[in-house]
């Protein structure tokens, strides 16, 4: 059995694109089921910022599947996501997703592969980009080729020092029940603890981005002003899965004027690492 990877696909807009209507009535659902406290995302006038991965979702793995053995996808989680906002979604938006293989990188213990995301409106106008780095666990590709994601690594030198914010919130027990429907992810590991645990969890785990849109209201209640128009960027690696009903602590450290790096624990455990968040004026 081949599993070489397709290099002719590296770099070519996948044929087929999404399209996804946003209404106010899924953006506060979106709010209710990561426990989001912004009053504009609870009325849905605007989007949480990790909504943005949901109009995309459907543009998400099709050109995944025109480089990576079909063999290998039962071997994928989500490495990191690196979203660049031009601006907030909103209700009424009529977006167009296209996504990209931009390039892959073999590793002892898995490979990673660079997914490359454009979001549009149907008029044109870019809404936001995003990164989202898929790792192959256990599958060494045995090279580098192409591009990959930007760097958002936090510098040992900044996380030794004290954090000029800390957000605690709570992962409620049904969390995965009520984010799976809320972002359109029905992924059984998150919902059925009989599978998850024959995929060799210790049980249910939340969904990642559902973690990260945690994180992402911390950063915006903490030093955000509830601003959602302000958040520029937002990238996280995702370090170790989460069970629901769990403790996040959110530590943020100021890196410039308008930049800031993160890290997301539970307990003693990093859960999101190279956290990195930048605002306009």
């Amino acid at each position: 059995m081949s599993l070489d990877f397709n290099d002719a696909a590296l770099g070519r807009w996948a044929e087929e694109e999404s399209r996804f209507e946003v209404t106010r009535e899924r953006i506060t659902a979106y709010a209710l089921a990561t426990n989001d406290p912004i009053p504009a995302h609870l009325s849905g006038d605007l989007a949480p910022p990790v909504f943005a991965i949901v109009p995309v979702f459907e543009a998400l793995m099709t050109p995944v599947l025109d480089v990576v053995p079909v063999e290998l996808f039962g071997r994928v989680v989500h490495g990191e996501q690196d979203f660049f906002f031009h601006r907030p979604v909103r209700p009424g938006d009529a977006l167009v997703s296209r996504g990209k293989v931009t390039g892959y990188e073999g590793l002892p213990n898995g490979t990673r592969v660079t997914v490359y995301l454009q979001c549009r409106t149907e008029a044109g106008e870019l809404v936001n980009e995003q990164y989202v780095t898929c790792f192959l666990r256990g599958h060494d590709a045995g090279k580098k080729i192409g591009d990959l994601s930007p760097g958002h690594a936090l510098a040992p030198d900044v996380r030794a020092g004290t954090p000029i914010a800390k957000a605690t919130q709570h992962l409620d027990a049904d969390q995965t029940f009520r984010y799976g429907p809320a972002a359109g992810d029905p992924m059984p590991i998150h919902l059925d603890e009989e599978v998850a645990l024959d995929a060799g969890l210790p049980g249910i785990i939340a969904h990642g981005l559902c973690t990260m849109a945690f994180t992402s209201w911390a950063l915006l209640t903490e030093i955000g002003g509830n601003d959602t128009a302000r958040l520029k960027r937002l990238a996280v690696r995702f370090a170790r899965t989460v069970r629901p009903d769990s403790d996040l602590r959110t530590s943020i450290w100021q890196t410039g004027t308008h930049t800031y790096a993160f890290e997301t624990a539970v307990g003693d455990e990093v859960v999101i690492k190279d956290g990195l968040a930048e605002f306009r004026d």
